[in-house]
């Protein structure tokens, strides 16, 4: 069986970042991709989602960033797609890849078990990102509601909850976001577990790099990555005004149940609600990497840049405080660094400078 260099898994912004300065650096590698078409997980963002709703996409390496007003699930896949065809990088799709082991022959390979049979690679980059993994939390009755349940991975729009009161759940960005959206058609609630921190100053350089640095700490201690948004606190956009004039940033304490279609409060009085959108988040989508062992007994993945610690032969991008476009696609070049440092120290790769 043919032995590479590296396997990427994953084809978004982390993903393709690697690939480019993998092959730059002349290391045979292959790419694989879980999708059909280009786009990572920007293809599956709601239609409702403009380029100028979103944070901002960074640009790819030797490349313009994405612009235009049209549909984010339009825009950035049109242009992954184009990336990957202007600079010809090894992508293959669709490929599921179900879990990483080492080969167990003391090659000190590694084996890609996929949909599509395996590869065996001296290194590995897991660029999986979070989309594939949405978070909801287990709440007392939350089977027994008989109104509709999205979580943002699902959400169809604001045109869906026009006429439902709907509870919306979460601290996050992305509540904030899909607040300005369904407030103005429905009557909302916010809920979440904390209040929420409003950002008064403005977001600096410096303000972001203290904010990645948080979450850096945060994997070099073994612990679960937190989001850099989490960090840096909420601001409300110029499209979301008009949910703040109604009230819907009015924040609310995590109801302790639901009810058939109700939520139960902390006082224990009720709250008639017809649907709920939980803006819950992600997790990390490290699953095939479970036979590896990379986990601390903290909780989380150890990190010493992006080299996993526990198995230095694996990088993770797009993890922890590369999980943005623009930390991710810092995070390719150093993956792809580590890498062919790696092979270098083995022998497997000449210098390239």
């Amino acid at each position: 069986m043919e032995v590479l260099d590296a396997v990427v898994v994953g084809a978004g912004q982390a993903g393709l970042s690697t690939s480019f300065h993998l092959r730059r650096r002349g290391v045979e590698h292959v790419v694989l991709d879980g999708d059909a078409a280009p786009g990572g997980a920007w293809q599956h963002r709601w239609d409702s989602l403009t380029m100028r709703d979103v944070h901002g996409v960074a640009a790819l390496p030797d490349a313009e960033a994405p612009t235009g007003d049209g549909p984010a699930n339009l825009v950035v896949p049109a242009s992954f797609a184009a990336y990957e065809r202007d600079h010809q990088l090894p992508v293959e799709r669709p490929v599921t890849v179900r879990r990483v082991e080492d080969a167990g022959d003391g090659s000190g390979l590694l084996v890609v078990h996929t949909d599509r049979g395996d590869l065996r690679t001296r290194t590995l980059v897991s660029a999986t990102g979070t989309w594939t993994r949405p978070f909801v939390p287990s709440y007392p009755g939350r089977d027994t509601f008989v109104g509709p349940q999205w979580h943002t991975h699902d959400y169809p729009g604001p045109e869906a909850f026009r006429g439902l009161r709907t509870a919306v759940v979460g601290g996050g960005a992305s509540a904030v976001q899909l607040l300005g959206e369904v407030a103005p058609v429905t009557d909302t609630l916010w809920f979440t577990r904390r209040p929420p921190v409003w950002r008064t100053d403005d977001f600096t350089p410096e303000a972001g790099r203290a904010a990645v640095a948080m979450v850096e700490d945060r994997v070099r201690r073994g612990l679960p990555p937190a989001s850099v948004v989490s960090v840096t606190g909420l601001v409300l956009r110029e499209q979301e005004h008009a949910a703040a004039d109604l009230g819907a940033y009015r924040r609310r304490a995590m109801f302790t149940a639901l009810e058939a279609d109700a939520v139960r409060l902390p006082d224990g009085t009720r709250e008639p609600v017809d649907a709920v959108l939980w803006a819950t988040g992600f997790r990390p989508a490290v699953g095939h990497l479970a036979p590896l062992r990379l986990r601390s007994e903290r909780g989380g993945i150890t990190l010493d840049g992006t080299t996993a610690v526990a198995d230095p032969r694996v990088q993770l991008v797009g993890y922890g405080p590369s999980a943005s476009t623009i930390g991710a696609t810092r995070a390719g070049r150093a993956a792809a660094r580590a890498v062919a440092a790696w092979l270098e120290r083995r022998g497997d790769l000449s210098p390239t400078g």
